[in-house]
């Protein structure tokens, strides 16, 4: 029977699609090991010889005051949550999705303690501890550029500068709202990346792949990027990112005019603020394609894209050009932590660190939609999964993004989770223990700088 070869020939692709993942990670991490390639970064070789590529992290296996309480909710996960993403209502389904993500996430991170929250954002080469010392915004806009390049007498740290200033900003408004410690803000981090799963179910259930959305919601929500997604600053331009996309959906789906402008308004100005809080997120433009390609309605470029302008200009009229900024950034960039990482690894390491961070199994489930017929007839998350590949490649290629990926890109990852979604029925829970197994691992065997 068709339908049978069909589903051997899906199986197929999963099992070798996730042993080309893992055997790209084995390959990435034996590498530098068994050649003595220096491959790592200057600060990761004097911090401990531990340091392990492709990940920006240390080999540490430990265990903490949270690993029983992870492993139950991976246990439970496994056991539930495919039944629970199938059969609650909508709505219940959204909410949950956040109240499940922010479980995960916490438990991975409370297994290295309250430190687990706090270490990342408390790192001075990070946002916060800039944050706390700004005081004028206007000044901030007008001599950000200045203070980019290292041959500035008070040039930015490492993030700040490799950054627009929306996700210093981010970051600002957190102090001055009282929440500016260490431990307080990467719960506010945490709690705005566990929204990230239900961003990208509403852009599935807008785009009338409300079925496809409820397989993928089990893997979204418990997927092994949850050890980098808490507390990390890209976790909150991954989940703006996401809620502009999902607002262009909405608006490509509502029958009425004034509905359909006002929310290619929004998705314009969310996705520009993205934009304003990373330099890659220019990418996003391609996934905004994908979603009018699918739905074929063009007419809401302009609008999308002159409101995405509007934010733009606007932080322009402050004092900052992102396109006067990108060229200094690139020099600066150049002249730095570049030097040190070799193309010739990062160029494939890369890839390897984002099977890492989505698990391996990502592999399998990308390789199982290449011969489902049901992503053929589902033309609109074709275009999305096609969209996150290409997001990844395009980044990968262009050499901005040499290591460290494994935060760098958790804005294309959830997208390339949607995969999962046309894994063989049988294989779906099995990949999901895979999931979150991986992530056990991960979390327990790694010191993850992020």
């Amino acid at each position: 029977m068709p339908s049978v070869r069909t589903a051997t020939i899906r199986r197929r692709a999963t099992v070798i699609g996730s042993g080309v993942a893992l055997s790209l990670i084995a390959v990435a991490v034996a590498v530098p090991v068994a050649t003595g390639w220096d491959v790592a970064t200057r600060a990761a070789r004097s911090a401990d010889d531990r340091a392990i590529a492709p990940l920006h992290g240390l080999w540490v296996p430990h265990v903490g005051a949270a690993t029983a309480a992870a492993v139950l909710i991976a246990v439970l996960a496994w056991r539930f949550a495919d039944r629970w993403a199938l059969t609650l209502s909508w709505r219940a389904l959204l909410a949950s999705s956040a109240v499940a993500a922010a479980t995960w996430m916490l438990a991975l991170a409370f297994v290295d303690g309250p430190t687990g929250i706090s270490r990342v954002l408390g790192n001075p080469y990070e946002y916060l501890r800039t944050a706390r010392e700004v005081d004028d915004i206007g000044v901030l806009l007008t001599t950000y550029v200045s203070r980019i390049p290292y041959a500035s007498d008070d040039n930015w740290v490492t993030h700040v500068a490799g950054h627009p200033p929306g996700m210093l900003l981010f970051f600002v408004a957190l102090v001055r709202l009282g929440l500016g410690s260490d431990f307080t803000a990467g719960i506010v981090v945490t709690l705005v990346a566990a929204t990230l799963p239900a961003a990208v179910l509403t852009t599935l259930r807008a785009l009338g792949a409300e079925a496809v959305a409820r397989r993928a919601a089990p893997f979204l929500v418990f997927t092994p990027a949850a050890v980098f997604l808490a507390v990390s600053a890209d976790a909150v331009i991954a989940t703006v990112g996401a809620w502009g996309i999902a607002s262009l959906a909405v608006a490509a789906s509502r029958p009425r005019t004034a509905a359909m402008i006002a929310w290619a308004a929004i998705a314009g100005i969310v996705l520009g603020a993205t934009v304003m809080m990373s330099y890659g997120m220019l990418l996003l433009g391609i996934l905004a394609l994908a979603v009018l390609i699918a739905t074929r309605r063009w007419v809401l470029l302009p609008i999308a894209a002159a409101t995405a302008s509007a934010v733009v200009l606007g932080f322009a009229a402050g004092g900052f050009g992102l396109w006067e900024a990108y060229p200094v950034l690139a020099e600066r960039y150049a002249d730095g932590i570049a030097s040190e990482r070799p193309y010739a690894y990062w160029v494939w390491g890369n890839l390897a660190a984002l099977a890492i961070c989505a698990g391996p199994a990502v592999g399998g489930a990308i390789a199982a939609t290449t011969v489902s017929p049901e992503v053929r007839r589902r033309s609109a998350v074709r275009w999305l999964i096609v969209a996150g590949a290409l997001m990844v490649l395009l980044a990968d290629l262009s050499g901005m993004s040499k290591a460290e990926v494994e935060r760098i890109w958790l804005p294309f990852v959830p997208w390339l989770t949607i995969a999962f979604a046309f894994v063989p029925a049988p294989w779906r829970r099995r990949l999901l223990a895979a999931q979150l197994v991986w992530a056990l691992l991960v979390q327990h065997l790694l010191y993850t700088v992020w």
